[in-house]
């Protein structure tokens, strides 16, 4: 499967992904992520069940706070 993520080109194996299983195979830790899949927000708890297909344009963006 063929992706864009955070603009750059990736491969993985198989047809899908979850949200959860790609965040663990690119080992993204920081607790507050916005993650869009073709520029739909897909929220924490649904992580596990939103699909990453091949072809899908994916964002992780860390949020960062400071004053």
């Amino acid at each position: 499967m063929k992706i864009i993520l955070n603009n750059n080109p990736e491969h993985f194996e198989g047809e899908e992904l979850t949200i959860s299983q790609l965040l663990d195979l690119k080992k993204f830790t920081f607790k507050m992520l916005v993650v869009k899949i073709n520029e739909t927000l897909i929220r924490r708890h649904e992580y596990d069940s939103a699909i990453v297909r091949d072809g899908d344009q994916v964002a992780v963006i860390h949020l960062i706070s400071g004053g």
